[in-house]
């Protein structure tokens, strides 16, 4: 061990004090032994230190940080440089905020476009999800601190997001959810993982042996560190044998203490406890020579500039007909919408930062060659109907040519731990829309959202500029883009349906009870699309650009491809160019192409390139679970290179080498899988390629709709509890909830939600700092299922306890 030295001299008391935090953000010390404590922050887009009293949720204000585009936005640039630049300059942040380890990126797929936290992740593609996290993650340890891959895993759906059970096949787990993990970790080296709330496949991913032990720790070689999410640790013990070297945050203590009792009594060998705190020291050692003791300001303006060079590579073109982008010198422009104001360009929840400043259209509009006419806000930011703003937007838009609208969704719509209900527009923003598409002005429409919508106003949109949720300084990086000083190249991370029901997990999104089926196997995004032929909106890798790009000459080997690249405009321009590939007559089932290989090349106007695009043996791979292991089938296999997964400009076929491969479940049993229309898969076939019983999915009940409490009862699932007390607990949380969205608060609303609707009850202590213990949660859970007054008394004297405890600690201090 490499903190051997150090640990020899630890107590077995102060060696399990080091395995939880020592308060919401930072990590225990030692000064005897001369231990630091570091510090975690949020930091997925930026970084949230709280100068304040510390919460998890975002009630608290941060110290102010440069806010750059979210995940979502960046992974439609899909260039890994840029990623690693905003890494770097999110590391010196870092280390000016002396924050050891920066929580993100978040790497989890986009299963579902109603995922409230689609926002923070990258792709529905697991390599495109992989490269951009390897870059992140290089990028902000170069400054000394640790990027944190995030949540590991198949973490896809917020509700009941600290109890429900991810069911998936080991082939689809590890093709689709765990490849980006695996990418990120082999090539980014993160010195901090963060396990995931959900269980998997029944076990607590934070304590499943097969995710942490045998895949992360023995098939992938991963050294470093294993964190806890914020409350999500269901069993310390457990999760200490699985390799979780810290839960987060602290637990007062309580589960120190199961770790002690557990060495004494033999359930773990104290060499088992040495390992996980030698990876830990090792963290705290290596992360801390990079803090300096006085503060190190960074160069706020300069870092501003950069969110505003990553948000003018990500913004995505969707539309430009009879090219009416670029606007032109003086067009005369009417600027609507709250968000050319009041601008939405991050997420909500832990992920919400503090930013240095904010650019907003309305106040730099006047720095371009335009004649802007003036700005009407045109609709309430929240949804409610107000006549009188249509009306003041429609006079001030007759007096334009163009209308440049800005709508999306609100902050308040896409949010951690809570799904969308629907993939709709706000109504009343699409009323305005309605009323201005009506006038026959030219309309050009400026989205802001962080995950797939129902774009029914794509149609009557003369252009579209999707700018995702593009950090503070995405205002003047889409002025940039609309006059032209900057030549749209985003693609989209993400396809775009044109409804809600065209997409794989319509039928089964989100898991409702005990479970969430992951049916759809491997038809993911385009994926499905493009096997099922069902036409998106916009395909997967999908941008327009003010230029156009011609493709030839393709060779192609099993280790890479090579073609040219012409950029046939007038303009400079930057092309994403995408390899996919097919397999012909393959005995297992696969979607009919899938993303190997990707691009961003600049060209000038007239300029070629030839491209090279590496692939290796790795591109042409699956998982047989029959085998256990990654195999090639021997076949011809299509090399498909174009600017989209629908748009494909060159062909090719080679003839690979390799195993001979037996079908592990015949097409016959089968047929949905076969076919790519898996939206109505049965049990039957879903346990054919899952190699077991689908487990219970509903509630268990004793008697109807009554359920004993125990510690992974949430306080939702409280409306079932045997006796009154649990229910009017629930009740009453539910009914706060729905009395603050009624008054306009949505934000505590979502906050309740959030924070405590689905809690766990495990998760009332966990997340409680100390102030309820274990022993007192005990006593709320007899309460609960039906001994009120013994468990009145337990829950007191447990809190005696606790205080005898506290004031025994500080004696000894």
């Amino acid at each position: 061990m490499k903190n051997q030295a150090i640990i020899q001299k630890m107590t077995l008391e102060e060696k399990a004090s080091f395995m939880s935090g020592k308060d919401f953000w930072t990590t225990m010390n030692l000064e005897r032994l001369g231990i630091p404590s570091i510090f975690l922050s949020d930091g997925p887009h930026g970084l949230r230190k709280q100068a304040a009293a510390a919460d998890q949720l975002g009630l608290n204000a941060s110290i102010p940080a440069t806010c750059y585009p979210t995940s979502a936005t960046v992974a439609n640039s899909w260039d890994e440089k840029l990623g690693e630049e905003l890494g770097t300059v999110l590391g010196k942040e870092a280390v000016s905020q002396k924050v050891n380890v920066v929580l993100g990126p978040g790497t989890n797929i986009k299963r579902n476009p109603l995922c409230g936290r689609n926002f923070e992740y990258f792709s529905e593609d697991p390599l495109l999800a992989g490269k951009m996290s390897a870059a992140y993650i290089k990028g902000i340890q170069a400054a000394g601190v640790s990027g944190c891959l995030k949540h590991f895993a198949a973490n896809n759906q917020e509700y009941r997001r600290l109890s429900v059970d991810s069911v998936i096949d080991e082939r689809t787990l590890r093709e689709i959810y765990l490849k980006p993990f695996e990418i990120g970790i082999k090539e980014g080296k993160p010195k901090v993982i963060m396990s995931s709330y959900n269980k998997l496949n029944g076990e607590y991913a934070n304590e499943n042996i097969h995710l942490m032990r045998e895949i992360l720790r023995g098939e992938w070689k991963y050294p470093g560190v294993v964190v806890s999410d914020w409350g999500g640790s269901n069993d310390r013990v457990k999760g200490l044998i699985a390799g979780n070297e810290l839960e987060m945050p602290t637990t007062g203590g309580d589960t120190n203490e199961e770790i002690v009792a557990a060495v004494k009594n033999g359930t773990i060998p104290e060499s088992l406890l040495d390992e996980n705190l030698d990876r830990l020291l090792t963290l705290v050692f290596d992360t801390s020579k990079a803090i300096p003791e006085n503060n190190q300001p960074v160069d706020k303006e300069a870092h501003h500039l950069v969110a505003q060079k990553i948000a003018e590579e990500s913004m995505v073109l969707l539309k430009n007909d009879h090219d009416a982008l670029p606007l032109k010198s003086q067009e005369k422009v009417a600027l609507i919408g709250d968000f050319a104001k009041n601008p939405r360009y991050q997420g909500a929840g832990s992920s919400i930062v503090n930013p240095t400043k904010l650019d907003r259209a309305v106040d730099v509009i006047s720095q371009y060659d335009l004649d802007c006419v003036g700005y009407e806000r045109g609709y309430s930011r929240y949804g409610k109907k107000r006549n009188w703003l249509i009306q003041k937007a429609i006079r001030l838009a007759k007096a334009a040519d163009t209308i440049l609208l800005y709508i999306g969704l609100d902050e308040y719509s896409e949010v951690e731990g809570i799904d969308r209900s629907d993939m709709k527009m706000p109504k009343n923003q699409m009323l305005l829309f309605d009323k201005l598409a009506s006038l026959g002005k030219k309309l050009v429409v400026v989205l802001a959202c962080g995950s797939a919508i129902d774009m029914e106003f794509a149609d009557r949109s003369d252009a579209i500029l999707h700018t995702y949720l593009a950090g503070q300084a995405g205002a003047k990086a889409a002025l940039n883009i609309l006059v032209g000083k900057v030549n749209p190249s985003g693609k989209l991370s993400e396809t775009i349906p044109f409804k809600y029901e065209d997409t794989p997990t319509a039928q089964n999104y989100p898991g409702k009870q005990l479970t969430a089926e992951y049916r759809e196997g491997l038809y993911v995004g385009y994926r499905y699309a493009d096997t099922a032929n069902v036409k998106p909106r916009y395909p997967f890798g999908y941008g327009l650009s003010y230029t156009t790009f011609a493709y030839s000459a393709l060779t192609a080997t099993q280790e890479e491809v090579r073609f040219d690249l012409k950029n046939n405009g007038k303009m400079a321009g930057k092309e994403v160019i995408q390899v996919y590939i097919r397999a012909n007559n393959s005995k297992v089932y696969r979607p009919s192409k899938e993303l190997k290989g990707f691009a961003k090349v600049g060209l000038e106007p007239g300029e070629s390139k030839t491209i090279t695009v590496k692939l290796g043996k790795q591109a042409f791979e699956f998982y047989n679970p029959a085998t256990h292991q990654w195999e090639v089938e021997a076949l011809d296999y299509e090399i498909l290179v174009g600017s989209s997964s629908q748009d494909i400009r060159l062909r090719g076929t080679i003839a690979i080498s390799g195993s001979e491969i037996k079908a592990p479940v015949p097409y016959t049993e089968i047929p949905s899988y076969a076919s790519g229309k898996i939206q109505t898969v049965s049990s039957g076939e879903f346990e054919r390629i899952l190699g077991r019983p689908v487990p219970q999915s509903t509630y268990v009940y004793y008697k109807k709709n009554r359920l004993v409490v125990e510690y992974n009862t949430t306080v939702e699932q409280l409306r079932y509890a045997k006796r009154w007390v649990g229910r009017a607990f629930s009740g009453g949380i539910r009914f706060a909830i729905k009395l603050l969205r009624f008054l306009g608060l949505r934000a505590m609303s979502n906050t309740l939600t959030m924070g405590v609707l689905h809690l766990p009850m495990r998760g009332l202590a966990h997340m409680s700092g100390g102030m309820i213990s274990m022993g007192q949660l005990d006593g709320l859970i007899m309460m609960f299922n039906g001994r009120f007054f013994k468990g009145l008394g337990k829950f007191f004297a447990e809190g005696r306890i606790k205080s005898r405890k506290k004031k025994t600690a500080i004696k000894n201090a």
